[in-house]
């Protein structure tokens, strides 16, 4: 009987524009020094062409994966509900977990590695596990940095980030605007907010409730009071 492992990590919790991806990878915890040994690791410390390759390897050597998406106007929707990212990651994760931890597995152990969002571990895990449906057979381990220790982390990394990367390149190609990597300290996703936001605001592209968003809107709407003045 194979030693499971799933490791649970996501993309592009930061950025104004696009999905936050969350994957889980469940892997049989043998095949992890291969995967490794192919360079499997954070996806940070892995170039774009790479992620891509190894992606695929990740793929065919789970036993199962889970990608969920959660789309920007669902993030503002939960923040205005009063549930915050944190939670949003957790809930997420969990149903990863619902779904990969199905009936004909809950007689198998599971060791759960979840790359923890939270600076208190011991909060999260407790509202992690609130929402998995069945944990008998699941051991828990909520750590920073669990994707860089962790092979079933850093592979759930890696098709999470390649997951984030397809999905913005699609927005480009639909919208026909480079919008960068979307984060908000890119130049080139700051200057297509300061060209572009008005004509996309309504695509349903932008995370509305980010602080970058929202400081762009006041800033065009003082520009906008300042020209009502001029003109007058």
């Amino acid at each position: 009987m194979p030693e499971l492992v799933l490791g649970i990590d996501d993309a592009g919790r930061g950025p104004c524009i696009g999905p936050m991806i969350l994957v889980g990878v469940l892997l049989d915890k043998k095949d992890e020094a291969g995967l490794k040994k192919l360079g499997v690791k954070d996806s940070k410390q892995v170039i774009h062409s790479e992620r891509v390759l190894l992606a695929e390897k990740i793929k065919k050597t789970a036993i199962d994966f889970c990608v969920l998406e959660k789309h920007p106007s669902e993030i503002d929707n939960d923040l205005k509900e009063g549930i915050n990212l944190n939670r949003v990651e957790a809930i997420m994760a969990a149903g990863i977990i619902n779904k990969i931890n199905s009936k004909s597995r809950q007689k198998e152990k599971i060791t759960v590695f979840v790359d923890c969002p939270s600076n208190n571990i011991i909060k999260w895990r407790a509202v992690l596990v609130g929402y998995v449906e069945h944990s008998d057979n699941i051991e828990f381990k909520i750590e920073h940095k669990a994707d860089v220790n962790h092979v079933s982390c850093s592979a759930a990394s890696i098709l999470a980030k390649v997951k984030r990367e397809d999905e913005v390149e699609k927005l480009k190609k639909k919208i026909g605007v480079d919008c960068g990597s979307g984060y908000p300290s890119d130049p080139v996703t700051k200057k297509f907010l300061k060209e572009y936001y008005e004509k996309h605001k309504k695509d349903g592209i932008f995370r509305e409730s980010w602080q970058t968003i929202k400081d762009h809107c006041s800033g065009e709407k003082s520009k906008k009071q300042q020209k009502n003045i001029l003109d007058y």
